[in-house]
């Protein structure tokens, strides 16, 4: 059920936009576009993929600006073609910050929402840029024979070395500072921590440098954060997952962090949403669809491979890390290293960085990552059987990826973020970035703002091969963890 409405487009798009909607005689201008649909589980979003600027004769402009029917008819007939919805974007030099609706606004796009839903079958989105480069928008969508409504967006986010986002006050207010974060607000002031806050932000995997990154969240402040995962707390787990006791061992990953994130979150309206799927499966990849950002604590290519896809196809910037710990036959450390990036439109994406093999997406997508047998063949030194990490690390990882998100999207001194990073522990020095564009030819590239259109279909289900023995866990009994959490209290 869609629940709120957004906008999204690359820089290069919006400072195209700049370009063409400010004029130097600060009159209004329009153009249109076409938009592709991203369906989130309770949001949906319009990625502004191609602009359709007018030519000679397209449009009036006379302090205000109207289009003429033919370049109306030619913006459909190229939206219709491209399986894409359209867009009618304008100007008004004169405002600040996000725009209400003149009569005449509303008049134009609500008058011919029906002729582009018929020539498209998607609502006709409009967006409002104002004098400073602000942006509003909102989608008119068909409720009734010949009737269609006005849905204002919450947020438009521009996306590129660095973030934009633009926030409908009347959606999403800026929150109160409370008393908890004091010091967080010091560090960088109340409008960029309001900023920060109204984020929905995904954490894809609920692992060790998953655990501390949600956790950082909380604590600084972010209104909203989502945390998908599948698995459950072992034994095993309980050196690394800063947010997990003994008693929680069978538990959902999920659960178990939500709950804490509830304790030491510091904002007054925080909500955790537990996500109890893989980023590859159809509920876990909907719900990363309504994040504005996520991190990326996967380490198999097939996540990678999905949040590959949606950091480029579907304009949500993605943080990524991963951790490298090689020892000697007789235990000694040998190496550690870690990295952290951002991939969006401008940057590097995941695949050309290295952080995964595309080759093995398929491997795992047959389930032949969980047969042992399977593992049992590849080389000792292969990446797929190290089992080594240190909380440390982890704790070390997720910092550096908590600092490119903050990069990114507070932009201190309005510089762009860090480019890849990678920190070696033995020899204690930072490795400067070796790449930082996409490989020519990246098909990611490509895949700009194309979103549910983009023609990949990367989801399925988690499998298990034939000759495994352990089945996919199910989810625990609430009330028997209920219990059990009561009992370890009483002995505590």
């Amino acid at each position: 059920m869609i629940k709120s409405y957004s906008v999204a487009m690359t820089k290069e798009c919006d400072n195209t936009l700049r370009g063409h909607l400010l004029r130097n005689d600060r009159q209004e201008d329009l153009c249109f576009a076409i938009w592709h649909p991203s369906a989130g589980a309770s949001r949906m979003s319009a990625l502004i993929n191609k602009l359709i600027l007018p030519g000679p004769g397209d449009r009036s402009v006379h302090g205000n600006v109207s289009f003429n029917p033919r370049y109306f008819e030619r913006a459909m007939a190229e939206a219709n073609a491209s399986g894409g919805g359209l867009a009618l974007l304008h100007s008004h030099p004169d405002g600040r910050g996000w725009q209400d609706m003149s009569r005449d606004d509303i008049n134009a796009e609500r008058g011919n929402a029906g002729r582009a839903f018929g020539a498209t079958e998607l609502p006709l989105v409009g967006l409002t840029m104002a004098g400073d480069g602000s942006w509003s928008a909102r989608f008119w969508p068909r409720v009734a024979p010949r009737q269609y409504q006005r849905e204002d967006c919450g947020t438009v986010r521009v996306v590129g070395d660095v973030m934009a986002m633009h926030f409908y006050e009347k959606l999403l207010p800026r929150p109160l500072v409370s008393k908890t974060q004091i010091r967080t607000v010091a560090s960088w002031g109340e409008k960029r921590q309001a900023e920060l806050a109204r984020l929905r932000i995904g954490v894809v995997g609920g692992g060790s440098v998953g655990g501390m990154i949600a956790e950082a969240l909380a604590r600084t402040g972010i209104e909203n954060v989502k945390v998908i995962d599948f698995d459950c707390i072992e034994e095993h787990n309980l050196d690394r997952l800063v947010y997990a006791t003994r008693r929680d061992i069978g538990e959902l990953k999920v659960d178990v962090l939500s709950r804490r994130l509830s304790e030491s979150a510091t904002a007054n309206n925080f909500k955790c949403d537990p996500i109890s799927a893989a980023v590859y499966e159809e509920v876990g990849f909907r719900a990363a669809l309504d994040c504005d950002v996520l991190f990326s604590c996967v380490d198999r290519p097939w996540g990678r491979h999905v949040l590959n896809l949606i950091a480029y196809a579907h304009l949500i910037p993605v943080f990524d890390g991963g951790i490298a710990v090689k020892t000697k036959p007789r235990g000694d450390l040998l190496r550690a290293d870690w990295k952290a990036h951002t991939c969006a439109p401008g940057r590097a994406c995941m695949a050309c960085l290295g952080q995964y093999s595309t080759g093995l997406v398929q491997t795992e997508r047959e389930g032949l990552l969980d047969d042992p047998k399977y593992i049992e063949g590849l080389p000792s030194d292969h990446a797929l059987k190290a089992r080594e990490n240190v909380f440390a690390f982890s704790m070390s990882c997720a910092s550096f990826q908590m600092m490119q998100m903050l990069n990114y999207v507070l932009v201190p001194l309005e510089l762009p973020g860090p480019l890849p990073q990678m920190y070696h522990f033995v020899g204690g020095f930072m490795e400067s970035a070796a790449k930082t564009a996409c490989d020519e030819g990246c098909p990611f590239t490509a895949l700009a703002a194309t979103g549910d259109n983009c023609g990949y279909n990367v989801l399925g289900k988690r499998t298990i091969s034939p000759e495994t023995t352990s089945p996919i866990p199910e989810p625990p009994r609430p009330l028997a963890n209920r219990v059990w959490r009561w009992i370890c209290r009483i002995f505590e």
